[in-house]
């Protein structure tokens, strides 16, 4: 065993202190800690340690909600006050920026309203009968009743799922805001589904991508606009944080503007920009996600929106209009070189980008700062308890 002080977090929440001169991580330790950890990975450069004992504690630490939370690998911080959960996710971003010289104002955080009960989507694993999450870096099973970050409705479905005898499989449960679930069942095993369908809150089950009751879809409602959401498609977990981004977006659009949203999904930005732009172009490459879009347009009577599937930089040079204001939401693995140089190119007067990774972001915006000052940045504390950021920058070409 070794004993260690901690000095400070690290990007993802973990403890950081030094064993031999050599920088040790250690998950679940708060700084001005003195702990006593184990050494599970050692590398040249660092050492992740397990923890064993705090012998000297913080007066920050708190003794988390959720009976499961030492050893699920679920979230990162419920040892932390929300409101010091909240102060490490601000000066991360504020960090990563400073890291990287990018220029920036102060940050603003939106705080969840719900913090716990927030989630409208968890992945679940059954293994050797056992449902739950992976243990913290092990594919060993955590088993569990409930979780508390998830919405009670998806909770109540968790206990209902362990009556339908499954050995191993893969469970995806959405929930929407009046409390409807989408069931997606991945298994190789008989699936005894008949009790889950007497909780009438299920529109549909999903059995290895086939739909085998209800509806393989279901309507989501955030600030009067309406979304049909297949099965499969991307939509923000948060349903309180997406009203105030939407919000944020919403006061980024210029009368009349033409709008090109990227990774558009099933047109969420798309709709919240049409509201005021003269027209809105969405691309997105899941064709499934597609459809959606241009049911959500008709749905809200939306007719200034144009929804292309397939490659973002290919499609771009499609539209012939002049594009004022470009919306970017990409995956974590942020903007790839060619979508970068098609923006450029394209020469908006305005990048409104959505981001779920600050690295990836401050990389994207390097290059975009030799044509583009950035007007302000705003964290939304959108998985709160975990070490994910999410994040709106705006950009205005000099």
């Amino acid at each position: 065993m070794n004993k260690v002080k901690i000095e400070r977090l690290d990007d993802f929440g973990r403890g950081i202190g030094y064993i031999n001169d050599k920088v040790t991580f250690i998950s679940g330790a708060i700084p001005g800690e003195e702990v006593e950890c184990e050494i599970i990975k050692e590398s040249k450069k660092y050492n992740e340690a397990k923890l064993f004992k705090i012998i000297k504690e913080s007066d920050k630490r708190i003794i988390s909600k959720c009976k499961y939370y030492k050893e699920c690998g679920g979230c990162h911080l419920q040892h932390l006050s929300y409101e010091d959960s909240i102060e490490f996710k601000k000066n991360k971003l504020k960090n990563i920026f400073n890291k990287n010289k990018i220029s920036i104002n102060d940050i603003d955080i939106i705080k969840n309203n719900f913090n716990y009960n927030y989630r409208n989507k968890i992945e679940l694993k059954v293994k050797d009968g056992k449902i739950g999450f992976y243990e913290n870096k092990s594919h060993n099973i955590v088993s569990i009743d409930e979780c508390i970050v998830a919405k009670k409705c998806i909770n109540s479905i968790i206990t209902a799922l362990k009556k339908c005898d499954l050995e191993k499989a893969n469970i995806t449960i959405r929930a929407n805001y009046n409390e409807e679930i989408l069931l997606i069942v991945d298994t190789n095993d008989k699936f005894n589904y008949e009790n889950l369908i007497k909780n009438n809150k299920i529109v549909g089950i999903i059995l290895n991508d086939k739909l085998i009751y209800g509806e393989d879809y279901f309507t989501e409602v955030i600030n009067d606009l309406y979304f049909k959401v297949s099965y499969n498609s991307f939509f923000q977990i948060n349903e309180y944080i997406c009203s105030k981004l939407f919000e944020i977006i919403d006061s980024n659009i210029d009368n009349n503007s033409n709008v090109l949203d990227l990774y558009c999904g099933v047109g969420t930005l798309s709709l919240v920009a049409s509201k005021k732009a003269n027209k809105v172009y969405g691309i997105e490459i899941v064709e499934n996600a597609i459809l959606n879009a241009i049911t959500n347009a008709k749905i809200n009577k939306r007719d200034n929106l144009y929804f292309m599937c397939g490659d973002v930089p290919k499609l771009i040079d499609k539209i012939d209009d002049n594009i004022d204001i470009i919306i970017v939401d990409p995956p974590r693995a942020g903007l790839d070189k060619k979508t970068i140089d098609t923006i450029i190119k394209n020469n908006p007067k305005k990048i409104i980008y959505v981001s779920c990774d600050p690295q990836t972001l401050v990389r994207d915006l390097k290059i975009l700062e030799e044509y583009y000052d950035i007007k302000k940045a705003t964290a939304l504390d959108m998985f709160s308890y975990t070490y994910h950021c999410e994040s709106i920058t705006i950009l205005e070409r000099r």
